[in-house]
């Protein structure tokens, strides 16, 4: 708990300012679902299914 007023003013414009400019990304790229039913084959074959 924050009791002084002074510490309260600090905390509460570094969230301010933090919420102005958020430097937030993705920890890993975010991959696509797979649709095309060639590729959907071919990662089968690799990973031996459908033998």
């Amino acid at each position: 708990m924050i009791n002084d007023p002074e510490k309260v003013e600090k905390f509460i414009d570094a969230l301010e300012a933090s919420s102005h400019d958020p430097a937030w990304q993705a920890a890993s790229p975010i991959k696509q679902p797979l649709t095309d039913i060639e590729k959907v084959r071919e990662l089968m074959a690799k990973r031996g299914y459908g033998k």
